[in-house]
């Protein structure tokens, strides 16, 4: 009862966030959740869908993308909603504002999102204080990244600092060298940069696993803007490296999947419907390239049950919502794990 009064006000807010400048909505639904909170017991999920990956246990396959909570300030409220795991990030060494707003784009019509935030974050020391006192008892993934101001040459630098600091709270750290929002970050998911900051995290990784007697997965998350020969070149690193997983896909810069998107928004990431099939295509061929086990989380353009099927037939082990739960919230994630058990 309780945890139906809770999604009957979170739905009648809906309409009105949408009315707001997207940012400013997407933070004052977050505060809503928090104070909603109290509202809302364990959502109760048959153990039918629980999910062995990455050595873990996942209640059901179902969690949300990095970007969502980058700070760790709503942990414990979106834990609540039901997510079998939350991805917190990308974070960076230093706080950063990110780019000048606006930065956020709704394109309602299509359920998509244009975003070109550039790792805006309070830094890693608010983000691993904010994991300290959490009472969210799900599996937490944390995404890395660089500082824009460092050099590429360095950047493998940041992430390890990153790693150092978060290794303690993490159940899986994910290593975000896909933002199209950061300049040239997309440079270092390939060839020597993506095994500068691969080796350099797994030496420090070891050191950090004699440190805390336990061994937090590496991931990697990618572009859906590659190439069958990028994805399969990004395969052989993956395996080459030793990876644990891949999280695919993150946001594309192909503008050209929307209909009509005003001038204001014409460049950024592209998140939402346009994506899926693009996803899916990353999704099915690192399937095919890696191998049936290998740990897969599939995100990108999920807005209902059936998209969320196509994405685990597709080969995702996982899947993350961010667009789909921005735009329909909890009753996004009752329908997915209803269908899914159906």
């Amino acid at each position: 009862m309780r945890r139906a009064a809770a999604s009957l006000i979170a739905r009648a807010s809906l309409p009105i966030l949408r009315r707001l400048d997207p940012e400013f909505a997407h933070d004052a639904g977050l505060a809503g959740l928090r104070c909603l909170r109290p509202l809302l017991p364990p959502l109760e999920v048959p153990r039918t869908l629980r999910v062995g990956c990455l050595g873990l246990q996942f209640a059901h396959p179902l969690g949300l993308a990095a970007g969502f909570d980058k700070n760790g300030d709503y942990l414990d409220a979106l834990g609540a909603v039901g997510f079998s795991h939350i991805e917190l990030g990308t974070v960076t060494p230093r706080p950063q504002p990110g780019n000048p707003k606006p930065r956020m784009f709704r394109i309602a019509p299509q359920c998509a999102l244009i975003n070109r935030m550039g790792f805006n974050n309070k830094g890693v020391d608010h983000l691993t204080a904010r994991l300290a006192v959490s009472s969210y008892r799900g599996i937490r993934g944390i995404s890395i990244g660089k500082n824009f101001d460092t050099p590429l040459e360095l950047a493998h630098e940041d992430y390890v600092q990153c790693m150092r600091k978060v290794y303690a709270h993490a159940h899986y750290i994910a290593v975000n060298v896909s933002s199209p929002n950061t300049a040239r970050l997309r440079e270092l998911q390939a060839g020597d940069g993506l095994q500068r900051i691969i080796g350099a995290l797994l030496e420090e990784r070891t050191l950090l696993e004699q440190r805390f007697g336990r061994r937090v997965p590496l991931l990697v998350k990618v572009a859906p803007d590659l190439d069958a020969a990028q994805i399969s070149a990004l395969a052989q690193d993956v395996r080459a490296l030793q990876l644990d997983g891949v999280i695919a896909t993150n946001t594309t810069t192909d503008l050209s999947l929307l209909k009509t998107a005003p001038a204001a928004q014409a460049r950024g990431g592209l998140s939402g419907l346009p994506l899926h099939r693009l996803s899916l295509s990353v999704i099915a061929q690192l399937r095919a390239e890696l191998g049936a086990s290998f740990p897969i989380i599939g995100v990108g353009g999920i807005i209902d049950v059936g998209h969320a099927r196509a994405t685990l037939q597709a080969g995702a082990t996982l899947i993350q919502v961010y667009t789909g739960f921005a735009y329909r919230g909890a009753a996004l994630l009752e329908e997915i794990l209803r269908g899914l058990s159906a």
